[in-house]
């Protein structure tokens, strides 16, 4: 196996090496919307690709290439990797779905994987996490440790699968502690530590004594959470190490087992572009590093929580369900079907805030 990590913002090339045609390992190529640290979103990718090194030895050659930004840069970084020789594309981030899905309708024979997008062809599929499950187990935690009944939230873009996550904080916080206000700071980016660490001032300010971090890259929050004493609720990987006495829980991805699948299928040339969607029961999404501040009783309404979650015994967006407007959006008795969870534009009542215009 051999493996090549490239940094977009050190300016390097992408070069992958051939080899004799007969031993030709199947060429993989990884797109990271941040840089590969020791924790977060692309380190949580990175870990997909290192299994699929683990599985598949000498059958595979891949090629990383971390911090891309969304638009021409990205499209130019993938048509290399292809030209290159890559015939299995991960595109990690959703602003790289448009050029990602352009390239595939032009490169047939090439299989891609795209995050938390919603448009696949028959090489092109996509794969995104519940992650609004585990959100609404960080939420009920939450709702039970707030002293100040402020709970803030900094989140990134509000794309479908960021909106769901607000959502179900807020409806979790709420189910529990139904005289909390929980507000929200919009970044619009995926990695900009000082401004994420500013909108957790700023909610600390404001009274938050729990944050949520939805979707920095990076432990920037954690670190705020840490240094003020309050509590946090992070993204992607376990950061209790950068926050131990902040991380309520953390709300970890594992893309382990869906990498290796789809790369199976394009070596046994099977692959089809699907779309997949982790949660709770499969393993793609789980919540760790609970913190010692839950009580037993806490925790064990928690874990209960959790167990009906991944049995589909309980819905987390179950009716009746109400907009910021009052408009209902599930009725009683009704679960809200997954295309109004992936495609979600409008947040619950009860949270302060709106979307970015």
């Amino acid at each position: 196996m051999k493996t090549r990590l490239i940094s977009w913002l050190a300016g390097a090339a992408i070069a992958l090496s051939a080899a004799a045609a007969q031993a030709e390992p199947l060429k993989a190529g990884f797109i990271y919307p941040s840089p590969t640290a020791d924790v977060g979103w692309a380190k949580q990718l990175d870990l997909g690709r290192e299994a699929i090194e683990k599985e598949f030895g000498d059958k595979v050659e891949t090629v990383v290439v971390e911090a891309v930004p969304e638009g021409p840069d990205a499209a130019r970084i993938m048509n290399q990797m292809v030209t290159d020789g890559a015939k299995f594309v991960m595109l990690g981030s959703f602003g790289y779905m448009n050029d990602g899905l352009r390239l595939a309708r032009q490169q047939p024979d090439v299989a891609f994987i795209h995050a938390s997008g919603f448009k696949q062809t028959d090489n092109f599929g996509t794969f995104t996490a519940r992650n609004y499950e585990g959100f609404y187990l960080g939420g009920l935690a939450a709702g039970m440790v707030t002293k100040s009944n402020v709970i803030g939230m900094v989140a990134a873009f509000a794309i479908p699968e960021v909106v769901a996550e607000v959502n179900a904080i807020t409806l979790a916080v709420r189910k529990v502690n139904p005289d909390a206000d929980i507000k929200i700071i919009w970044l619009n980016s995926w990695f900009d530590p000082p401004k994420a660490q500013e909108a957790a001032r700023a909610l600390i300010s404001q009274g938050a004594d729990v944050l949520f971090s939805l979707h920095q890259d990076t432990p920037s929050v954690v670190n705020i959470a840490e240094a003020e004493g309050v509590h946090v609720v992070n993204t992607s990987s376990d950061m209790s190490s950068y926050g131990p006495n902040s991380v309520l829980a953390s709300v970890t991805n594992d893309w382990t087992d869906y990498f290796i699948e789809s790369f199976r299928a394009k070596l046994d040339g099977n692959f089809k572009g699907s779309d997949f969607r982790g949660g709770l029961a499969s393993g793609a999404v789980k919540v760790t590093a609970w913190s010692d501040d839950l009580t037993e009783a806490q925790m064990a309404e928690i874990k209960q929580a959790e167990t009906d979650i991944a049995s589909g015994k309980t819905h987390v967006f179950a009716g009746p369900l109400k907009d910021q407007d009052g408009n209902v959006r599930a009725e009683a008795g009704t679960n809200l079907p997954d295309e109004a969870i992936f495609g979600m534009n409008w947040l619950v009542e009860g949270l302060s805030g709106s979307l970015p215009q």
